[in-house]
């Protein structure tokens, strides 16, 4: 019987840490804050790859391990797999999840044609935590492939809440 954790208590927990790293621990270093979300993600990732694939032999090649990460490992964290995987056939994967549950509880602003500074000075800060939100899973995604042998770099769009893609390379 496997352990889970309340969807709620998830949601709540990352929010509080891209918080407490962007506003406390480096209010003044956005880009120090990022990496370190991410390399907290890159950990928990690593430890849940290596838990969920114990049983399982290696695998022969990156296009596996990817569909791994997309229906296994996706369905374990967020109860769904991934809605769709494209990829260049020269080392570039996309992730597409159409509704990324760690996305659907944000507010999404939509941008009046003539806002006035401090309105787009909000949306622009708006925009900006959202992507703080999207280091951990970028994390995650690169621990998980790490741990199965396939050093990449993990990016995120987020253009068409609250879809989100992540982008291996």
């Amino acid at each position: 019987m496997g352990r889970e954790v309340s969807e709620s208590c998830i949601d709540s927990l990352l929010t509080v840490m891209v918080s407490t790293y962007c506003n406390r621990f480096y209010a003044n270093k956005p880009e120090l804050a990022a990496r370190r979300i991410e390399a907290i993600g890159y950990q928990v990732g690593h430890q849940l790859s290596e838990r969920y694939t114990m049983e399982r032999p290696r695998f022969s090649d990156h296009l596996e391990a990817i569909k791994f990460i997309c229906k296994d490992f996706w369905f374990e964290l967020f109860k769904k797999q991934i809605d769709n995987l494209k990829t260049n056939h020269r080392g570039t994967f996309v992730l597409q999840d159409n509704r990324f549950c760690w996305l659907t509880r944000m507010s999404i602003d939509q941008s009046p044609e003539n806002g006035t500074s401090e309105e787009l000075s909000i949306m622009a800060d708006n925009k900006a935590m959202q992507s703080m939100h999207l280091y951990f899973p970028c994390g995650i995604i690169r621990g998980a492939l790490s741990n199965l042998g396939i050093p990449c770099a993990v990016s995120a769009d987020i253009s068409n809440l609250p879809a989100c893609s992540f982008v291996i390379e």
